[in-house]
Formats: C-alpha cells, structure tokens, sequence
C-alpha cells in the first residue's frame, strides 16, 4: 500500500501496545435505551463531548431534554451542539468521501464562521494558541493545504477500499483524526471535524456499532493528555514527526474500556 501522506511505520508497535480484547469490547457495543427514532443518545454524546473539548459550555443532561423532550433553553446555549448533531446525522446516512465531509463541515460551522468558509479550505495562516496566547502550533502553509489535502483525500479513498483487520481499522481512523487536524484546512471546526472523521471512519470499515463509541467523551475526559498527545509531533506542519504519534492513537481503542 503506497501512502502519499499517512504512515504505517507504528502499525506494529501499535499492535503491542493495543488494550487486550478490543474485538470483544467492540462486538458488545449496542444503542442505548433512551434512544429512539428521531433522537440518538450516542450522537448527542458525541456532539456534547466533542463541543466541550472546543470550550463549549454545555451539559449532556441539559443537551438530552432540549433534544429528546424538546425542552428550551437559550438558543446559545444549544445552537453550535445542534450543528454538530446534524453532522453526525449526516454522515450515518453517507459515504465518507471528500464531496461529503466539506458538507460535514458546513452544517457543523453554520454558527461558527461566515457562510463563505463553510466547507471550504481557508486562505491564511492558522495558528494554534493556548488560552495565555502562546503559540503552540502552526498549521500547514496556504500554499500547501490543496496539495495536502488531494494527498489525504486519495490516501483516505484507498484506505476505504482495502480489506482491514479490526485493529488496523482503529489505527487507520485514529490516523486519519491526527493528520487531518495537523493540516488543519478549514478556517475553524477542525477539531470537530477530525472528530467527527474517525467516528465516519469506523463506521464505514466496520458498520453501526461504530457510532456507538464514546470516544469523544474520553478524548474530553482526557483533553490535556488529547492535546499533549497531540503536540508530541512538534511544533510546525513541515517536522511533524509521526513516530511520536503512538499515544495519541492509543486514545481511540482506550475508549471502549
């Protein structure tokens, strides 16, 4: 398999290092009881979870009775969660490909950037700041995020098409996650995106059961180990190095235990 962008170098390392009957605990995932057939506990669990990682103030509990029992809040408090819901909605019911994950990123930025930007790369620098304004990382030049992106997109097309083991599976959706939001293409939304990519990712290679995975919520309850993880790499899009990528991609099976 002849990657443009992605690398498979930590595969087996990857393998050593997998939690003990991660088949098993993927094989027992099943919806929940409060779900029901306009409402998904496990999306609303996903769009909460991943929002909060972006500094969203919002409560799963408070988020399911504005969403199951139509309960009003103020429309700020819900709007940004809502866009995202309809993402995840919108890529249960598609194929994960180019074309669909720019329409992704435009329902889940519809209260994030101007109309524009939505669902399409950005044309200036991006920089990624911690909350005391130092700058923790840089993104991939303009000049190369469409190059970059062709790369990810005809390696991603690839990856879909070939037969894969469960645990190549998760190493290949954790990857994708990573070398998505180290591009970092759209204007904002990137994290949820990259988010809502993995999850899409699974769920492509290994069906329903996929959206069943909490790991937005363990990314969340984790989010300075997430970034941490993240920043291993380094500090500019040109040196990342991805043989420091082993414990962000661990993140993603440690979500089902």
């Amino acid at each position: 398999m002849k990657l443009e962008i992605f690398s498979s170098d930590l595969l087996q390392s990857y393998f050593l290092e997998l939690p003990k009957g991660l088949g098993l605990a993927f094989n027992h995932l099943k919806d929940a009881e409060i779900s029901v057939l306009d409402f998904s506990f496990y999306t609303s669990v996903a769009a909460v979870f991943s929002s909060k990682i972006e500094g969203e103030e919002i409560e799963l509990d408070s988020y399911i009775k504005h969403k199951r029992d139509a309960f009003m809040f103020q429309p700020d408090y819900t709007r940004k969660i809502d866009d995202l819901y309809s993402a995840y909605e919108f890529a249960g019911k598609n194929r994960l490909n180019q074309k669909n994950l720019a329409e992704a990123h435009r329902l889940l930025s519809q209260n994030l950037i101007a109309n524009q930007w939505q669902g399409k790369l950005r044309n200036q620098q991006m920089y990624v700041s911690t909350t005391d304004g130092r700058i923790e990382y840089v993104a991939a030049a303009v000049s190369q995020i469409s190059s970059e992106m062709d790369k990810f997109y005809n390696d991603l097309a690839m990856f879909l098409e070939k037969e894969m083991t469960l645990e190549e599976v998760f190493f290949f959706a954790a990857m994708t996650h990573l070398v998505f939001v180290k591009i970092h293409p759209w204007v904002d939304g990137n994290g949820r995106t990259a988010r809502l990519l993995e999850k899409w990712f699974l769920a492509e290679k290994l069906g329903e059961k996929a959206w069943f995975i909490q790991s937005e919520r363990g990314y969340y309850q984790q989010h300075q180990t997430y970034y941490e993880n993240s920043r291993r790499l380094g500090l500019e899009y040109p040196e990342l190095d991805y043989s420091k990528a082993l414990p962000f991609l661990l993140m993603l099976p440690h979500s089902l235990f």
